[in-house]
Formats: C-alpha cells, sequence, structure tokens
C-alpha cells in the first residue's frame, strides 16, 4: 500500500470558521439530505420485495342485484333436488338481491423470484450508501478546493496591495521630478497606468473570490468572509479504488436482476383461500336465509411458453452488460487519473520549492531595481517589469499551492479517503 505524504498550511489571514464547522454543515444541508432520500427509497425497495412473501389478507362487503334469482352459495345437486321436492315449499337460497360480507386470502409459498428480488434491492441499497458516502467525499473535496484557491487568491491580492503601496510611493517621488521637470510627464502616465492596471487585477480577483464563496455556500449554507484555516493532519491511503463501490454494487444489482427474470419462468405455488357470509330474501317465499360459504386451496402454476419473458431476460443481459463495461472504463479512467496525481505531486513539490527561491530573487532584484529607477539609471518600463515579476511570482507560488490542495482531495476522493481525518 503506497501511501503519500501531504503537509500544507495556509498562514494568511483566516476565517473565524474552521473546516470541521463547513463540514458539519454540509452533512446537514440539503445537498446530502438529497442523497439520504435515496438511501430511503432504496430501503423502502427492499422492504416491499420481502413483504411480498406475508399474506396478503382483504375484508369485503357486497351487494348484487339479479335479473333472475341467484344461489347464496352453491348447492349440491342432491339437497337441490330435496328442495324443490319438499311439498311444504321451504325457504330455498336464491334471491333477486343478495347481500354478502366476509374476507379472503392469498400467500405465495414458493415464488423464487421473490426472494432474489429482495436481493436486487439490497444491492441496491448498499450502492445507493456508497454513492452517498462519495458524494460526501466530493462536496467536501469542492469545499477544500474552493478555500484552497480563495487562499491563492487572498495571497494573490496582497501581494497586488504592496506593488500598490510601491507604485504610490514611487508616484508621489515622480511626480515630484515631473514637477521640476527633471522626469517626462510619460514616465507619470506610465505609473498612473500600472497602477490602474493593479486596481483592475484586484476587481478581477474579487469577483472570482465571489464565486467561489458561493459554491461553498451553496453546499454548506455558510458564507465566507475570508478563507478557512486548514492544514493535512494525515496522509492519504492509496491503492484501491474504492469509489468504484457504487458502481460495483450496482453490477451486483444487474447481474441479480437477470437471475429474476429467469427465475419467473420457474413454477410457482400460491395458497389462497375466502369466507363469506350471504344474506338475501328468498325469492319463493319471502323469507329472510342466510348462508355461509367458504373455500381454501393450493395453486400451481407452471409457464410453458412466455415469449415476453424471454425478450426480458434478453434485455436484462444488455443492461448486466452496459453496467459492467461502464465499470471497466471507469475504473481504467481512475486507474490512469490516480497514476497521474500520484506522480504530480513531487512534481507540484519541487514547483512550491523553485517559487519560493523565485519570489525572494525577484523581491531582491525589485528592491535593486527600485534604487537605480530614483538615480535615474533604469527606464520607467524596466522598473514596472521588476514590480510585474515580483507578483507573477508569487502568483505560481500560491497557485501551485491551491493546485496541491486540488491534486490531494481527487485523490483521496479516488481513494474514498475519511477527507476530515485529512484536512484540519
Amino acid at each position: 500500500m503506497k501511501k503519500t505524504i501531504l503537509v500544507l498550511s495556509v498562514p494568511l489571514l483566516l476565517s473565524a470558521h474552521s473546516m470541521g464547522e463547513l463540514f458539519d454543515a454540509l452533512k446537514h444541508h440539503s445537498q446530502t439530505k438529497s442523497d439520504e432520500m435515496v438511501i430511503q427509497k432504496a430501503k423502502v425497495a427492499a422492504s416491499q420485495a420481502t413483504a411480498n412473501l406475508y399474506p396478503t389478507i382483504n375484508l369485503f362487503g357486497s351487494f348484487d342485484n339479479y335479473s333472475t334469482p341467484t344461489g347464496l352459495v352453491p348447492v349440491p345437486p342432491d339437497t337441490l333436488v330435496g328442495l324443490v321436492r319438499d311439498p311444504s315449499n321451504p325457504t330455498q337460497p336464491f334471491s333477486y338481491n343478495i347481500y354478502k360480507a366476509g374476507a379472503n386470502f392469498s400467500m405465495p409459498i414458493f415464488v423464487k423470484s421473490i426472494y432474489s428480488s429482495a436481493d436486487k434491492a439490497r444491492a441496491l441499497q448498499k450502492s445507493a450508501k456508497a454513492k452517498k458516502k462519495i458524494n460526501l467525499l466530493q462536496n467536501e473535496a469542492i469545499i477544500v478546493g474552493s478555500n484552497a484557491s480563495l487562499v491563492y487568491l487572498q495571497a494573490l491580492k496582497k501581494s497586488l496591495d504592496v506593488k500598490e503601496q510601491s507604485l504610490l510611493e514611487t508616484q508621489k517621488t515622480l511626480k515630484i521630478k515631473v514637477d521640476n521637470g527633471r522626469s517626462p510627464a510619460s514616465s507619470l502616465y506610465k505609473i498612473n497606468d500600472s497602477l490602474n492596471q493593479v486596481s483592475i487585477a484586484k476587481n478581477s480577483i474579487d469577483l472570482q473570490k465571489q464565486k467561489l464563496i458561493s459554491s461553498i455556500e451553496t453546499l454548506t449554507g455558510i458564507r465566507l468572509e475570508a478563507p478557512v484555516g486548514m492544514q493535512e493532519a494525515s496522509q492519504i491511503e492509496s491503492g484501491v479504488l474504492a469509489s468504484l463501490e457504487p458502481l460495483q454494487e450496482k453490477v451486483k444489482a444487474s447481474r441479480i436482476g437477470v437471475k429474476i427474470e429467469k427465475e419467473k419462468l420457474y413454477p410457482t405455488v400460491l395458497a389462497h383461500g375466502s369466507y363469506a357470509f350471504s344474506s338475501a330474501t328468498a325469492y319463493n317465499n319471502a323469507q329472510d336465509v342466510n348462508e355461509r360459504y367458504g373455500d381454501i386451496g393450493i395453486v400451481v402454476n407452471i409457464p410453458l411458453l412466455s415469449m415476453s419473458q424471454y425478450e426480458s431476460i434478453a434485455k436484462s443481459k444488455i443492461e448486466l452488460r452496459s453496467d459492467e463495461i461502464a465499470l471497466d472504463k471507469l475504473g481504467d479512467e481512475l486507474h490512469s487519473k490516480a497514476n497521474m496525481l500520484q506522480s504530480s505531486l513531487p512534481l507540484l513539490d519541487n514547483s512550491i520549492r523553485l517559487s519560493h527561491e523565485s519570489v525572494t530573487n525577484k523581491q531582491k532584484l525589485l528592491e535593486i531595481a527600485k534604487v537605480n529607477y530614483k538615480s535615474g539609471r533604469l527606464s520607467t518600463e524596466e522598473y514596472l517589469r521588476y514590480e510585474d515579476d515580483v507578483v507573477s511570482a508569487k502568483a505560481k507560488l500560491y497557485e501551485a499551492k491551491a493546485e496541491k490542495w486540488q491534486t490531494m482531495m481527487e485523490l483521496a476522493v479516488i481513494y474514498a479517503n475519511n477527507i476530515e481525518e485529512i484536512v484540519k
């Protein structure tokens, strides 16, 4: 098992919030609650599948009107003959209007597909749980990545503030020289234009910050005024592409789905029964008559030919193959991406180290350039290039740090690491 050790910190003016608060808010926000509803639906589907194994019991009541006298219950032939021949003309269980009340039930004794349907529902429930976990990690990664970008933009704006202050000091000195005729007015225009460009850049940074703040607010409901402090507290465990679990469970469910369609061709055994109390006025003597009637039995169904079911089996096999291909495709993509991200981490570390050195060197060169510019040994254009070089070097440094955080989060999602343990 390979391990990637990443150490990052944010030594800037930070928000009063913490990463823990953002992560907790995410868990209770609508983005995460919607995933929980998917799990609940899958749970109910599993319960519905097993519920089919229980008896179904119904109570009923009815009133029927007939155009000719109709029996309340079936009457055996020998009993019917006796009723017809009896000279006393007894009440016969036949009437024009019949009231009935009773109950009936049905229950599967052997329906193989029901058990498999329950297994499929449980597999889909596992897939939904795994999907919720991955979605949570992805949203946490977005929060961390957006916060890292906020840190980058804040640091970049701070460097622009330093540049702006430096230019303002130069502007004061240069204005005196221009007023005294010791320097051309064009030099002052160039400084003023450079200050304007700094303002434009800072305004652009503010716009980008609002988008990042909005993305965090969408996931957590918390609107940040400044980046949140964060540092890497533990290492990333790599090796197993755990983010494939939702699709792996879905493939299992599809495989069971093929089994279900095949099992629908198996014989089924069902039990059924009913009990009814019938009440009516006998047609032959207008006397009240009441009868009770019940039955119970077992039915065996054996499918012999069902072309539509054969087509359902073929369709389920195609769906299974489609899911298997999607799983293989995603596995290849994640494996390739993970290798790329792992390889980029040491390069980013090197970029951060080199950028630190570049910033130090550019700052020293700027200090020398200021002295030369004040003494007239350096043109305005050359001096401004040194100012730009410092900001550019700092931008690359902050950008490399933000990219490292984002790379780290992508790996955490791919390997389904606990981001809350990695980022504090």
